[in-house]
C-alpha cells in the first residue's frame, strides 16, 4: 500500500549542521503526527560540525542517498519462493502452474540462487529426451520416484540416488526378460510373481509394482537379500512410465550458468534497457547480501513507483540530491530564496524568511502541539547557533533567536558556551585535505546562462583562516575545471570579527566580486567587513550585479 511506503526527508548536496538536523528533526515530527514511515537522509558527508553535534547529542548520522531515481526496492517485485534443486520437474511443474510462473527460481540452502527452470525447459524434458538411462544419469533420489508416483516404497532407503541403470518396462515373458535386464536397471511391472522374481534375480536395483498390487512377503524377503528396493503405485505400468521421467530433479535441466540477476539497489533506468535487449521475461532479484530475494519483468517495471522525497533547507535542482526531478516531490520546507525547482503536482511549500530551517522545524512542533524531545530540541538550537552564526548574521531574526534560546533550555544547553565548543570543532581544519574543507559547505547558483559557485568556512580565529586560505587557493582552479562553472567563490568568515574574506577563481570572478561589493580586491581574494551571510549578502550582490550585465 502507499501509505507503507518510505518518505525520504533530505537535505542539501554538501550538507552543513542545518540541513542534517532539520532533516532529522522534520522526519521524526512527521513520525509523529502520521504514523507512517518518515526517514532523514543526508546528500553527502557529514562536515566536523556537524559530527560534534550529532554525537553531543547521542543521535546517529543518516543513511547517505546519493541519487533518488527509481530503484528496484521502489518497484512491487513479485516475490516468487525459491525451490531446492532436488524437486522433481513434476513439483516444479506444479508450483509454477498453481502460482501461474514462467519461470522458478532455485536456491541452496543459504538462500543462494543456483538456477531457473522455465516452463519451456520443463516441455523440452519430455520432449528431446529418449536416453532411457537419463534417471540415473541426474541422479535422481527414490524419494522424487515415490513422490512422482504417489507410491509408498515396501523395502528401500528413499533418500538414496539412483546412481546406474536403466529406466525399462517388463512386459515380456521372463525368459525374454533375462535377456535385456541388467545389474542395476529399475524394471517397472504389474502382479506377476514371475516378472518380479526374475527382476530381482537379475540384479535389477529397483522394482516398481503397478495397479497398487499387493507384494508378497516372499518377493519382499528376496528384494531384500539382494537389496532390491520395491516402490508400489497405484498407476497402471503405462502412466508409470509416462510420469518416472517427471522425477528428474530440476537441477539435471535448470540454467545454472550466466543468470542475468538485478539488484534492489540498481537503477530502473539502468536495467530496462538490458532487460528489453534479452529473449527472458522474467530475472531474479538479489538482496543487498547477494541472497535470491523474488523476480521481476518487464510488466513490473510498468508499475514502478518513484520515490517519495521531502527537502528543507533548500529548493534548487542545483543543490539537490541526483535524480530529483525523477523523483515525487511531495513537500519542501525552506528558509532561502525560491530557486527554478520543478514538480509534476502540487507540493506543500513552506518558506519563510527566517535565518535558519530548523526555527521553521521548531515553529511546526509547536503548531502541531508536539513535544520536542531533548535530543532534537539540541540539534535545532545547534542548527540556529550554526546557520545565525551565534546571531551575528544578517539573516537572524528575533523569531530565530526566540527559538533557540528555548530549545536551548529544553536541551540542558548554555548556548553561548555551546556554541563556541560547535564551532571550534567545525573549525578544527589542520589535519583536512582542500578537497574536504571545500566541500564542507558549498553551493551553486544560476543567473541567466552563468553558473558559478560559492562555498564558505567559519571561524572563531583569524588565524585558522589564514591556514585554510593557503590550502584553498591553489585547489580553486581544480574545482572550477570539476563543476564545469563559470566562477569559484569561497568565504572565509571570521564569527568574532564579523567579516569575510572572499577567495575567486575564474574568468570575470575578481571582477564580479569588485562591481558587487564595489571596493577593489587583490588577485586571490577581496576583505568584505560586516559581510558573514551567503544567503543575504553574497548571493544577491552578486545576482544583481550579474542581472544588470544581462
Amino acid at each position: 500500500m502507499d501509505s507503507d511506503r518510505i518518505v525520504n526527508v533530505i537535505g542539501h548536496i554538501n550538507p552543513d549542521t542545518d540541513s542534517v538536523c532539520s532533516a532529522i528533526a522534520y522526519a521524526k515530527l512527521k513520525r509523529e503526527i502520521t504514523g507512517r514511515r518518515y526517514v532523514a537522509k543526508r546528500a553527502g558527508q557529514i562536515n566536523s560540525e556537524t559530527d560534534f553535534v550529532l554525537k553531543r547529542f547521542g543521535i546517529p548520522a543518516p543513511d547517505y542517498m546519493g541519487d533518488v531515481r527509481t530503484q528496484v526496492i521502489d518497484i512491487d517485485v513479485e516475490r516468487v519462493k525459491g525451490v531446492g534443486e532436488d524437486i522433481s520437474l513434476k513439483k516444479a511443474w506444479e508450483v509454477m502452474k498453481t502460482d501461474m510462473l514462467q519461470t522458478l527460481p532455485i536456491v541452496d540452502s543459504f538462500k543462494k540462487l543456483t538456477g531457473l527452470i522455465t516452463i519451456q525447459d520443463i516441455a523440452k524434458s519430455y520432449m528431446d529426451v529418449y536416453d532411457s538411462r537419463i534417471i540415473a544419469t541426474a541422479r535422481t533420489p527414490y524419494s522424487n520416484i515415490i513422490e512422482t508416483l504417489g507410491g509408498e516404497m515396501v523395502y528401500g532407503n528413499p533418500d538414496e540416488r539412483i546412481e546406474s541403470g536403466k529406466c525399462l518396462i517388463a512386459a515380456a515373458n521372463p525368459d525374454l526378460m533375462e535377456s535385456y535386464i541388467e545389474q542395476g536397471d529399475i524394471v517397472i511391472l504389474g502382479n506377476r510373481y514371475e516378472s518380479q522374481l526374475c527382476a530381482i534375480e537379475m540384479g535389477a536395483k529397483c522394482i516398481i509394482v503397478c495397479d497398487g498390487s499387493m507384494v508378497s512377503y516372499t518377493i519382499t524377503k528376496l528384494a531384500e537379500n539382494k537389496d532390491c528396493f520395491i516402490i508400489k503405485t497405484p498407476y497402471d505400468t503405462f502412466t508409470a512410465s509416462r510420469l518416472i521421467n517427471q522425477s528428474i530433479p530440476i537441477k539435471f535441466f535448470m540454467k545454472s550458468e550466466h543468470i542475468l540477476t538485478f539488484g534492489l539497489g540498481e537503477y530502473v533506468d539502468d536495467i530496462r534497457e538490458v532487460m528489453a535487449k534479452k529473449r527472458y521475461r522474467d530475472f531474479p532479484i538479489l538482496d543487498w547480501n547477494g541472497n535470491y530475494y523474488g523476480m521481476i519483468s518487464r510488466r513490473n517495471l510498468l508499475g514502478a513507483r518513484k520515490k517519495k522525497i521531502i527537502l528543507v533547507d533548500h529548493n534548487e535542482p542545483s543543490q539537490s540530491v541526483d535524480g530529483i526531478e525523477e523523483a515525487e516531490l511531495i513537500e519542501i520546507i525552506d528558509h532561502h530564496r525560491i530557486g527554478s525547482i520543478e514538480t509534476m503536482g502540487p507540493v506543500f511549500f513552506r518558506n519563510q524568511p527566517l535565518g535558519c530551517t530548523a526555527t521553521i522545524i521548531y515553529q511546526m512542533y509547536n503548531e502541531a502541539g508536539v513535544q520536542v524531545p531533548e535530543d532534537i530540541a539540541g540539534l535545532l538550537c545547534s542548527a540556529i547557533l550554526s546557520d545565525t552564526l551565534i546571531y551575528r548574521s544578517p539573516t537572524c531574526t528575533e523569531t530565530d533567536r526566540k527559538a533557540a534560546e528555548e530549545l536551548a533550555v529544553i536541551a540542558g544547553i548554555d548556548a553561548e558556551k555551546y556554541a563556541s565548543e560547535m564551532f571550534a570543532a567545525g573549525s578544527n581544519l589542520a589535519s583536512k585535505s582542500p578537497e574536504e574543507i571545500f566541500y564542507q559547505d558549498f553551493k551553486k547558483f544560476v543567473v541567466g546562462e552563468t553558473t558559478f559557485g560559492v562555498g564558505q568556512i567559519t571561524s572563531m580565529t583569524h588565524t585558522e583562516l589564514d591556514a585554510i586560505k593557503v590550502k584553498l587557493v591553489p585547489y580553486m582552479q581544480k574545482a572550477l575545471s570539476d563543476h564545469d562553472v563559470s566562477m569559484i567563490f569561497f568565504m572565509l568568515t571570521d564569527i568574532m570579527q564579523a567579516c569575510t574574506e572572499l577567495l575567486y577563481a575564474g574568468s570575470g570572478a575578481k571582477e564580479l566580486a569588485e562591481a558587487a561589493f564595489h571596493q577593489e580586491g587583490d588577485e586571490e581574494s577581496i576583505i568584505l567587513k560586516n559581510i558573514v551571510s551567503r544567503k543575504k549578502q553574497i548571493i544577491p550582490a552578486m545576482m544583481i550585479e550579474l542581472q544588470e550585465e544581462i
